[in-house]
């Protein structure tokens, strides 16, 4: 069963795809040297994978049934004697190729460069392995010439781009994660399965300052529910003290998915505005030689009177 609420929207709402775009915004403490060679957006999907909620707990009945039926019905080895957790890691055909169809458009209606394709598939080839290779037929069976695959591009164009063109690429999730710190600029639209996807999305808001500014929204067939990607804060509740920069960017993403594009950017630059001020909270405050330590609620008062002063 859903040991999180956040899942069981997900589920239950069919909001396939997690996005988060992530970009530098100017004034912002960051760990790396060049933040703002980040400008990424990544397709996580949202309701397979070892998420899918189907799970059993060790020393439970339904889990030694599980236990039992993978050792003897399925001739399993390698699970050690004793208490053992099983879950389940279910990867589609349609769950993927809904997913990569969804990042390809987006890239192509953006003019994005490229798609590149997340996965551990050379260790979990039947799950992962496959994540890869249907996200390869989307490219190739439904875009035309509209999209290349990187391959395609070396062998038969020494690696020259045409103009208008969407490549598709894949890399291994370890890999990928140190690409990101180190080949920065080289990426732009990930696709991936939910975990890698919930590692690497947030490894990347880390370059940009912190999850404290990093906007998410979880996108369905006709609907969308936007939420931050840092998640609950419990132990913060009633204290007015969070940065709430990632929640009105999330808000400002379903403003876009409205087409409202004046709306959405006057939130952006708002935001920008005041940061640039160094006019923050806590955790951006810490890190600002002279900046002004504020509230949550007055962070979000100074977000919306510039909104006003610009409208």
């Amino acid at each position: 069963g859903f040991r999180s609420l956040n899942v069981a929207l997900r589920q239950k709402l069919d909001l396939y795809a997690n996005v988060r775009p992530t970009y530098y915004l100017d004034g912002v403490p960051s760990p790396v040297k060049a933040p703002q060679e980040m400008d990424m957006v990544t397709f996580r999907e949202n309701t397979e994978d070892v998420y899918a909620g189907i799970e059993w707990e060790a020393g439970t009945e339904d889990g030694e049934q599980v236990r039992t039926f993978l050792e003897e019905e399925m001739d399993a080895e390698g699970i050690h004697e004793g208490p053992v957790g099983i879950g389940i890691k279910p990867i589609t055909e349609f769950g993927t190729k809904r997913l990569v169809r969804e990042a390809i458009d987006y890239a192509l209606e953006n003019n994005r460069d490229s798609v590149t394709l997340i996965h551990k598939g050379n260790i979990m080839k039947y799950t992962e392995g496959q994540f890869r290779d249907w996200g390869y037929e989307v490219a190739q069976e439904e875009y035309g010439e509209a999209v290349i695959t990187e391959d395609t591009l070396w062998e038969e164009r020494d690696g020259e781009q045409p103009e208008d063109t969407l490549v598709v690429n894949d890399r291994i999730a370890d890999n990928m994660l140190q690409q990101l710190l180190t080949r920065t600029a080289e990426y732009d639209v990930l696709a991936m399965p939910n975990l890698n996807g919930d590692y690497l999305s947030d490894a990347a808001g880390a370059q940009i300052g912190g999850l404290g500014i990093a906007p998410g929204a979880n996108f369905g067939e006709g609907r969308v529910l936007a939420e931050p990607v840092h998640g609950s804060a419990p132990k913060y509740a009633g204290q007015d003290k969070v940065n709430p920069t990632a929640m009105i960017l999330s808000g400002r993403l379903l403003f876009e998915y409205l087409g409202w594009e004046d709306a959405a950017d006057l939130i952006g630059e708002a935001v920008e505005q005041t940061i640039a001020s160094k006019y923050v909270t806590y955790d951006l405050h810490r890190q600002i030689e002279g900046g002004e330590k504020v509230s949550t609620s007055e962070y979000a008062e100074r977000v919306a009177e510039t909104i006003e002063d610009l409208a």
